[in-house]
């Protein structure tokens, strides 16, 4: 795997503003993290920006030390900001993507713009978050956004995000919002606050909130989710958009659906990689994708024609096989284009499903029943690949006993699959709610199960996710199940096999009750990539980076995922835990340590034991000054409602600050 070639001379020599203040309107300042060119007060540059709620003191800084100081060399100012109530920055943060969020972003980019350094020019860029808001934020049409560069981020909060798929609510709900949780919560550096840095965490301890508590609350689309879905109008968003991710990412799905629906100048690249910049992602291949962002700023922020507009809108890798792994490093494959999205001369591979298998022949209409194990789904992923822990897919012969499987006689030739692979069938059901999962694998000569793709739908939301209709017990309705979108050849002498269950876990929370499903008319429709699609452009640079962050290692770290079955009671537990070891940054001085667990545990027999508890405890250190922060929450999955209950306690080198506790119900709403 190609390593991140490391740049210290560039065209124009650099400076850092370790930290400037930057006042919104209510008087609260943000804190901002600056780079730029030497001579930038004679020589004006363009503003990137990037802004988070991950702290820039130590939270993103070594992804920054690689970035930023990357673009100001070349002619541009890297700005990293803290949003409101997090990092360093004033004031609380009361959720996700708020309006004050927004609000705040449009007051950083006009004060971008009037310093003497910047040309009046402002990029964003961002992955997860940033690029939720540096979209959210496109639509706001500041005057001085020139262009965006959106990574591993959503048009749709409700379709695409770690809350719901199809309508199913995710376990990444409760992992996410524990992290989040803890996030918020975490102290600004006295270093750059001063004394009341103390005062100010308090700030955040009894205001910053439980935000998870409000997702469980807006269990369909309403008004919640649509704001800042970028898709309640795609024509608002006017500047051009480069989106970014990868096949082993959650967000992948909303590119190709911008790539369709917006109007603006727009391009796509997706790899093989998981929830990471390009430059540094896994699985490999690693690409230079700064030198891919500088073509991207020079266009459309310096006026300089870099070509990048003349090449097709679509570059993405289309996988070769692989034997399974949770921890990919690399997946082979190569690179194809297309000149927009749908591709036109697209094909459609179906394959009718039967109990016998899969075949393209047309079957007589046998049923097929779903009565699986609420354990299915043990050998999935994780929604979201991070490529750091062991969270990608196990071998999918773990799951025979636990979902039905069909499978394809041995292809006689190649296939090559390229788009979103859908599911079609009409079923009924023993009760009014019902889930319903499809895996898509490839079969090895050698018998291993390799995942490609997946998707669950709630049939209660079989017409849509604002207003969700309970199921007609026993009686068959239409449904169609839509599966992540994939890039895969698999060869001939492989077979296809699809997996269904009425259960996920541990990636989505079961049904209120044990359900019976009875499929009939069952299809899958597989896309092909079209003879259309052009051959690969140019290859693409060397990763390279500026200087990495200096760090010491105190303490190294560790992680670790288990599946562990109670002999006694036949319950099963999955633990996700990490230890990110104890390290001191150099720059600052300051100590980190983090520890996180995420532990699920179920029933075969019975939804509603499903339980899931995450904890974090969060170390900084530098002399006599000590800050920890240690969080827990747990759901529970009740017949007809969510139990959350959460603690948290803050300690300083004097002992505890501040300690809540949170215990909430919330009915479910055909969830």
């Amino acid at each position: 795997m190609p390593q991140i070639a490391i740049r210290t001379e560039f065209p124009r020599k650099t400076r850092e503003i370790e930290n400037v203040w930057i006042p919104m309107p209510d008087g609260t300042r943000l804190a901002a993290r600056i780079w730029l060119p030497e001579d930038a007060e004679e020589n004006p540059v363009p503003a990137i920006l990037e802004y988070l709620p991950y702290r820039k003191r130590d939270g993103t800084v070594e992804r920054d030390a690689l970035t930023h100081p990357y673009f100001a060399g070349h002619g541009y100012a890297g700005v990293r900001v803290d949003m409101r109530g997090t990092g360093d920055s004033e004031g609380i943060c009361l959720g996700e993507y708020l309006l004050q969020e927004q609000d705040d972003a449009l007051t950083v980019i006009e004060w971008l713009a009037a310093q003497h350094w910047c040309s009046g020019k402002v990029g964003m860029i961002g992955i997860s978050w940033g690029g939720f808001n540096g979209l959210q934020i496109a639509a706001r049409q500041p005057e001085a956004l020139g262009a965006v560069i959106t990574l591993c981020s959503t048009d749709d909060r409700y379709a695409d995000d770690i809350h719901f798929m199809g309508g199913a609510v995710l376990t990444d709900k409760l992992a996410w919002g524990a992290t989040a949780f803890a996030i918020a919560n975490t102290p600004p550096d006295p270093a750059i606050v001063g004394e009341r840095w103390r005062d100010m965490w308090i700030d955040r301890l009894e205001n910053n909130g439980l935000w998870m508590v409000d997702w469980f609350r807006h269990q369909r689309r309403d008004e919640f989710w649509r704001h800042g879905s970028i898709c309640e109008d795609y024509d608002a968003v006017k500047v051009p958009v480069y989106a970014v991710g990868g096949y082993a990412d959650g967000y992948t799905n909303p590119i190709f659906r911008m790539m369709q629906n917006l109007t603006c100048p727009r391009k796509a690249l997706v790899g093989p990689w998981a929830h990471k910049y390009p430059h540094f992602a896994t699985p490999a291949p690693r690409i230079g994708f700064l030198q891919e962002c500088l073509r991207w700023w020079d266009q459309h922020l310096k006026g300089l024609d870099t070509g990048i507009m003349d090449e097709p809108m679509v570059r993405t890798w289309i996988q070769e096989p692989a034997a399974p792994s949770t921890v990919a490093t690399e997946r082979p494959g190569r690179w194809v284009s297309a000149p927009n999205w749908p591709t036109p001369g697209s094909r459609v591979s179906s394959w009718h499903v039967n109990p016998a298998g899969l075949s393209q022949e047309a079957a007589p209409a046998n049923p097929i029943t779903l009565a699986c194990p609420e354990t299915a789904g043990m050998a999935a992923q994780t929604w979201c690949i991070y490529g750091v822990d062991a969270d990608g897919p196990m071998d999918q012969n773990l799951e025979s006993g636990r979902m039905r499987f069909f499978d394809t006689p041995p292809l006689e030739q190649d296939m090559q699959i390229m788009g979103f692979p859908i599911l079609h069938t009409s079923v009924a059901s023993d009760a009014d709610q019902a889930n319903l999962a499809a895996v898509l694998s490839m079969v090895a000569p050698d018998g291993k199960a390799t995942l490609i793709s997946f998707g669950v739908l709630n049939l209660t939301h079989r017409d849509g996710h604002a207003e969700p209709k309970p199921l007609p017990i026993g009686q068959s309705v239409p449904a169609q199940l839509q599966l992540n979108v994939i890039g895969q050849r698999v060869p001939a002498g492989y077979r296809l096999r699809l997996q269904l269950s009425q259960s996920y876990w541990p990636l989505i929370w079961p049904s209120p009750r044990r359900v019976q499903l009875t499929l009939t008319e069952t299809r899958l429709d597989l896309p092909l990539l079209a003879e259309e699609a052009g051959p690969d452009l140019p290859a693409f640079a060397r990763p390279e980076g500026a200087a990495p962050l200096q760090t010491e290692e105190i303490e190294a770290g560790h992680s670790s995922r288990t599946h562990c079955i109670d002999c006694t009671t036949g319950a099963e537990t999955h633990t996700r835990s990490s230890d990110t070891g104890r390290l001191r940054h150099v720059h600052t001085g300051i100590e980190v340590h983090y520890e996180n667990e995420d532990s699920f545990t179920i029933h075969p027999d019975h939804p509603n034991s499903a339980s899931g508890t995450c904890r974090w405890a969060k170390h900084y250190r530098r002399g006599d000054w000590i800050a920890e922060l240690d969080t827990s929450v747990t759901v529970r999955a009740l017949p007809d409602a969510w139990h959350i209950t959460a603690t948290l306690e803050a300690r300083d080198a004097d002992g505890i600050v501040v300690t809540r506790e949170w215990d909430e119900t919330i009915q479910r709403d055909l969830v």
